[in-house]
């Protein structure tokens, strides 16, 4: 009788995780048809399938789910043994920036993720506005940074998408002010630009009443109803609302939060670091 080998259940856990062969092909790092044969091979070994087709995804068939807590115990145990064998090895400092708008439930999972396998590796986390963090990579003054840009650049990895909106507080009518006041960042950064490209593009009037360094700062000046300003979709809450397109102004872009690396950072706990960070921005919904 064929053994079940760890590699095979771990690209099994992974592919029912994603839902289909493509996505779990890229969570594991292999092509799609490597990771079908892999699955192919698993079922061979159990003698009836485990998945089934469904749309454009896989569901799961009786055996997965009978195979799925097992596979997802033996992967997690290996996991958990190899981090105690190697990762008390590694000491020393990793500097990580992060946005502070998108730094509160994402750091918990990323700081638990890194510390339980480098416990002796001291994190160092900034965390405010991102428009300084690539020029902070280049002097060497963080290791690892997430920040927000119009288009990512070779060297920047993709975490997330998230269409930026005008909003202002649900209920309040901007729609016959004739200047309409402006809730805006106070820095030299990518989101004022795109702010005030949509307001030129207008060619409504406008003055800014407000001005913050943070997220937070412009959604309390949302909230409080004495401007609008742009925010991503992500940062919505049930007090604000989209505001009405008819009223004229210019489209807004998508935002793309990428994660890039100062290249002479420790390399070991750097790429746990990078994996920690993944991990928590594909498991919070968004």
């Amino acid at each position: 009788m064929d053994r079940l080998e760890s590699d095979l259940l771990r690209t099994f856990v992974e592919v029912a995780k994603a839902g289909s062969i493509t996505e779990g092909a890229e969570r594991i790092g292999r092509s799609q048809s490597a990771t079908s044969l892999q699955i192919k091979r698993l079922e061979e070994i159990l003698g009836s399938p485990v998945f089934y087709r469904h749309g454009r995804g896989i569901v799961l068939s009786e055996t997965g789910r009978l195979l799925l807590p097992v596979a997802n115990d033996v992967t997690d145990r290996l996991e958990r043994t190899v981090r105690d064998l190697t990762s008390r090895k590694i000491e020393g400092k990793l500097r990580l920036g992060i946005p502070d708008d998108h730094g509160r439930a994402r750091l918990v999972r990323i700081l638990a993720a890194f510390s339980e396998r480098h416990p002796l590796v001291e994190l160092e986390v900034t965390c405010a506005l991102s428009a300084d963090f690539p020029d902070a990579l280049k002097k060497g003054r963080l290791d690892l940074a997430i920040y927000e840009v119009s288009a990512p650049s070779e060297h920047e990895e993709l975490l997330f998408e998230d269409p930026t909106e005008w909003v202002t507080l649900a209920g309040r009518d901007f729609a016959k002010i004739e200047i309409l006041p402006i809730a805006l960042f106070d820095h030299a950064c990518w989101w004022r630009e795109a702010a005030l490209k949509s307001l030129d593009q207008s060619g409504r009037p406008y003055r800014i009443v407000y001005s913050s360094q943070s997220v937070s700062g412009i959604t309390a000046a949302v909230e409080a109803g004495i401007a609008i300003g742009l925010l991503g979709c992500s940062s919505l809450n049930r007090g604000l609302a989209r505001l009405d397109r008819n009223i004229g102004l210019g489209p807004t872009p998508t935002s793309k939060l990428v994660m890039a690396e100062n290249t002479s950072a420790p390399q070991d706990p750097l790429i746990t670091l990078k994996s920690a960070i993944r991990e928590a921005f594909s498991a919070i919904d968004t």
